[in-house]
């Protein structure tokens, strides 16, 4: 995407995110104030696409002066937490026409989540005084790396959805939930599939704390798996699991360590606190549902589309169903006992769909999210969602402001 976009972050993750994921979806050229960045995140967006161009300009954005760095944006994205830069950014917007989406991590009335919306002239909301910030100066503030995972996806979306000329969230799209103490202890997990959403459950694993993390895919890394795979720059022709451990063990100092074959009903699972269903087949969705079920493993099961997607949750002696019984996908296959050996499987290489980067980062962050739930014992809900519902989220954990 040729367009300028025009970025103000804070001193968190949030921008970093947007940044890295922005470049995979393919737009070229961002304009950034912000008062750091995750170095990490910034070279894997350089390395994903040799035409991103990323001007940084490290401050605060707190005067009317330094509107002038926007000129020839195309949308404006405000991912700051105090509310001058929020106003400012909103009469700019006004003032020149140039659509704004704003997205930030909130916590009020010891519950955590998130906001965006997204605001052009003509859409003159009482809702909008929900967008800016108490804080009018930058200050500390409530930020959340999962939270800013799906965040960063979301206000993508939307960047997206303007750029080429498509609907954006009729409604403020709204989560919350009770806060979070801690992701308890680093229990052994394993993420089967290490594809787009693969990709992100890892990362975000990584940058929650936990260390002991196997990854299972027995794929190759394609130059079509680039747009959407976040940590496979520079990899073309290497092993899905083996990259993304080496990886997260580079970057983030884990002890990942790579299965490079698919799984089967004799994999050994004996080991796993907990089991990431990244995979893009029926077939291994059911025998993970039923392994685990029988193993007595927590499983979180992601799926996702172009422009939708969900998260199923088995939690042993209190779900009743697992995501295998939840989706119908007996139904699906016609068969109860399948092996993930005779899969007919539709690879991502078959599917070069740049804007799925968005769904699977927002997915895998409600699966991580998701995840601590589970580990703190609350009951979690499925989640469900897509780019054409107005408010893009269904599940009775959400409000909807």
């Amino acid at each position: 995407m040729r367009a300028r976009i025009g970025v103000i972050g804070d001193d968190d993750l949030l921008a970093s995110l947007f940044i890295l994921s922005a470049s995979a979806l393919g737009i070229q050229d961002i304009i950034l104030m912000a008062p750091k960045l995750d170095q990490r995140l910034v070279d894997a967006a350089a390395r994903l696409s040799p035409e991103f161009k990323l001007n940084f300009l490290e401050g605060f954005y707190t005067h009317p002066i330094l509107e002038d760095m926007f000129r020839g944006c195309s949308v404006l994205v405000d991912l700051s937490h105090f509310g001058l830069a929020d106003k400012l950014l909103l009469e700019r917007s006004y003032r020149s026409g140039i659509p704004l989406v704003r997205g930030f991590t909130t916590l009020e009335d010891c519950q955590e989540g998130f906001k965006v919306f997204t605001y052009f002239r003509g859409r003159e909301w009482d809702e909008i005084e929900q967008m800016v910030c108490s804080p009018n100066l930058p200050a500390p503030h409530f930020d959340d790396a999962v939270l800013d995972m799906i965040v960063a996806g979301m206000v993508l979306q939307e960047t997206k959805n303007l750029l080429m000329g498509r609907p954006v969230a009729e409604e403020i799209i709204a989560y919350r939930r009770g806060c979070i103490r801690s992701t308890g202890p680093d229990f052994p997990v394993c993420i089967v599939g290490a594809g787009a959403l693969g990709n992100f459950v890892a990362l975000g694993l990584a940058f929650l704390g936990f260390r002991h993390i196997t990854v299972m895919d027995p794929d190759m890394i394609e130059v079509t798996n680039l747009n959407r795979q976040i940590l496979f720059y520079e990899a073309v022709g290497m092993g899905k699991a083996q990259i993304l451990c080496a990886r997260l063990n580079d970057l983030f100092h884990t002890n990942a360590v790579a299965v490079q074959e698919a799984y089967g009903s004799s994999t050994d699972m004996r080991s796993f606190h907990a089991v990431f269903d990244c995979v893009d087949n029926f077939e291994a969705r059911i025998l993970l549902s039923e392994r685990c079920k029988s193993e007595k493993k927590i499983l979180i099961s992601g799926g996702t589309g172009m422009d939708s997607g969900q998260v199923v949750n088995y939690v042993p002696q209190e779900s009743p169903e697992t995501p295998a019984e939840a989706l119908g996908l007996y139904a699906i296959m016609d068969r109860r006992s399948v092996d993930s050996s005779q899969r007919d499987r539709t690879a991502c290489v078959r599917q070069p769909l740049p804007s799925v980067i968005m769904t699977n980062q927002i997915i895998a962050g409600f699966m991580l999210d998701s995840f601590r739930g589970i580990l703190e014992g609350r009951r979690v809900e499925n989640i469900y969602y897509s780019d054409k519902y107005p408010w893009r989220l269904t599940s009775d954990m959400f409000s909807q402001d």
